[in-house]
């Protein structure tokens, strides 16, 4: 029985990595939307094996050493070989250095991750998590890319900028929340980001992922400005110096 609750996340573990291998095939072949929606389809796979190991209580060590080696395919190399095709290319030596940059970045996140891991439910990831790079990367592609005409005009500018931030992100030291898991103790504990996400979900449902890439850009945004935020206040808040006995300033002993 233990073996079967094992194998279900792994499962979706390896579709994961397939999806992954599937976009760096259709990125060759110059199908890049195709290659996108794959990313996208990984992603969802990755989601499902985290849930299904909540779900047979079946998380391990194994599952995540698992997981990051999936991750860094299909949301590293992937997305790095997808953004090269799409435009960075063109750029040479320079291009080939940036469009790098999620896969070398994401695995310098992955590997951080894995060794600053204590227990398998936590509120938040410490900076950007390697899926959401993909993803916003993956909607940018959709949403400015054609298969006739590529990226232009100030879309074909932007990403290189846009790979280099996120690549940052992934490595800087900003929170950003976990999915909420909607059972009762959650939502009483983070109504706001159920809400959020709830909103976030129909925002893209409603303009039929139109706006997908600007969820995404606004998630990670608010992220950006709630770490600055948190740190200006920590700055102008003056610090107060511990209470200290009387005995100890003076070096008498009562």
């Amino acid at each position: 029985m233990k073996i079967t609750r094992a194998v279900v996340p792994s499962l979706f573990t390896t579709l994961n990595v397939f999806c992954g291998f599937l976009a760096i095939v259709h990125t060759h072949e110059g199908s890049l939307l195709a290659a996108a929606a794959f990313i996208g389809l990984a992603a969802i796979f990755d989601t499902l094996d985290g849930m299904m190991a909540r779900i047979t209580k079946s998380s391990s060590q194994f599952g995540v050493e698992l997981d990051s080696l999936a991750d860094v395919v299909s949301f590293g190399a992937a997305p790095a070989f997808l953004v090269f095709k799409a435009s960075l290319h063109e750029f040479g030596n320079l291009g080939l250095l940036i469009a790098a940059l999620p896969l070398m970045f994401g695995a310098i996140r992955l590997a951080r991750f894995n060794v600053q891991l204590v227990g398998f439910d936590k509120d938040y990831f410490n900076g950007l998590p390697i899926p959401m790079q993909a993803l916003t990367v993956c909607a940018f592609i959709f949403q400015y890319y054609s298969e006739a005409n590529g990226l232009t005009g100030w879309p074909k500018d932007a990403l290189a900028p846009l790979v280099i931030v996120l690549s940052l992100l992934m490595v800087s030291t900003i929170k950003y929340d976990t999915l909420p898991k909607f059972s009762k103790r959650q939502l009483a504990a983070h109504p706001w980001k159920a809400v959020s996400v709830a909103v976030a979900l129909l925002i893209v449902l409603f303009s039929k992922a139109t706006l997908l890439f600007h969820v995404l850009a606004a998630f990670i945004l608010f992220g950006i400005v709630r770490a600055i935020v948190n740190a200006v206040r920590r700055h102008t808040t003056p610090q107060q110096s511990p209470t200290v006995p009387k005995n100890e300033l003076s070096g008498i002993d009562i």
